[in-house]
């Protein structure tokens, strides 16, 4: 009965996207309405549920599966190529808005190369030391192709700062937004909230490319979500979640957030990508700390459960719950940031940042109440 009910749901979702697809008709119709970013959006969500069945089988025939462990909330083995639907419902709906703007082609290009490096580390296992290294050559070829920070320019060393400071980003928000893909749905849902509001700047600022690309990955992840929503059927996998990291450090930098005020240019970004952002911040100090990292590579293979999400598991609530909070802060930045844009004195731009700063205040002690809750469980298995 299953299995017929999704045949059906498979063959309309198909019968939709090919009506969708051609030009003219609804096509025509959102660019002559001016919300062309809502057809991508549409396409986008299509074609990863489209593909998310056979991202599941492929899983299975290359041994990209994940299998249940000490620090895994699962029982059972579940496949981890979900990340094959958002990837290519994302570059499918991009060929398709025939934006190939150089910049957007090193997105391409380096997204590209950040899903096969996850790929191939969720089936092999790769070192440390190379994913780091095609990170890094990734973020170079995004950079080659013009697209960096431009408010670091007018520094001294202008172009060579921007450079640097930007490829550190999007190796950075890459890897944060990964940490975050520890429980079920929550990177994804997190790829949607962020997409969404990143596209929401950019086409009421009239940054159609950045809209664009926003649209697509917004309906790429979300396409996937119900699957991966607990219990999660397949797993993004790090191919998945590096990806959608990557190409939100790549919006970031590609919008133009404000243009004649810095402060709110930098804020912008940085509090709609607030919540992993503090995550591996917090996580990276903490755990130099208490002396469980010493260097680069181990801060890489480092895992456990000392993340947001799972302190928050510690205090009680469940994965739908942690997701629903998370994404609520992640909404309360971001709208923030939104509204900072539209606030012309100093003044009011000052009390929206010192708001986010209270909302990461109540962050930390969620972090510190978390991991005290966690210290009493060890010391009652210790100690019964």
């Amino acid at each position: 009965m299953f299995v017929k009910k999704s045949s059906i749901l498979y063959v309309f979702a198909l019968t939709v996207l090919i009506v969708l697809f051609p030009i003219g008709g609804f096509s025509a119709w959102t660019w002559e309405a001016g919300v062309r970013w809502f057809y991508l959006f549409v396409i986008a969500t299509l074609i990863s549920a489209l593909l998310t069945p056979l991202s599941m089988v492929l899983a299975r025939r290359i041994g990209a599966m994940d299998y249940p462990g000490d620090r895994k909330i699962h029982s059972r083995v579940v496949p981890r190529l979900g990340g094959l639907a958002v990837y290519a419902a994302f570059i499918f709906t991009i060929i398709r808005s025939y934006q190939c703007s150089p910049k957007v082609i090193g997105i391409v290009i380096g997204g590209t190369i950040i899903f096969i490096l996850g790929v191939a580390d969720d089936v092999k296992n790769l070192t440390a030391r190379t994913r780091l290294f095609w990170q890094f050559l990734a973020a170079i070829i995004v950079v080659y192709f013009g697209l960096h920070m431009s408010f670091t320019l007018q520094m001294p060393f202008g172009n060579i700062f921007s450079y640097a400071l930007s490829v550190i980003w999007l190796v950075g928000i890459t890897n944060a937004f990964n940490f975050m893909d520890g429980i079920d749905g929550l990177a994804l849902s997190m790829g949607v909230v962020c997409s969404l509001l990143f596209l929401g700047i950019a086409w009421n600022s009239n940054q159609h490319m950045v809209a664009f690309l926003s649209a697509a990955m917004a309906g790429g992840c979300l396409g996937l979500l119900k699957t991966n929503w607990q219990p999660a059927k397949v797993f993004l996998g790090d191919g998945g979640s590096t990806f959608i990291g990557f190409v939100l450090g790549c919006l970031a930098l590609a919008g133009s957030w404000a243009t004649d005020n810095p402060m709110v240019a930098l804020s912008t970004p940085i509090l709609i990508l607030g919540i992993p952002i503090f995550d591996i911040i917090y996580t990276t100090i903490s755990r130099i700390k208490n002396g469980k990292i010493t260097n680069l590579k181990e801060w890489l293979e480092y895992a456990s459960t000392d993340h947001f999400h799972h302190r928050l598991m510690n205090l009680g609530l469940g994965v739908k719950s942690t997701v629903g909070f998370i994404l609520l802060l992640n909404i309360c930045l971001g709208l923030g940031a939104w509204t900072m844009r539209h606030t012309n004195s100093t003044l009011g731009t000052m009390f929206l940042l010192f708001q986010a700063v209270l909302i990461f205040i109540i962050v930390v002690i969620l972090m510190l109440m978390g991991r005290e809750v966690t210290g009493k469980k060890d010391k009652k298995r210790l100690f019964p």
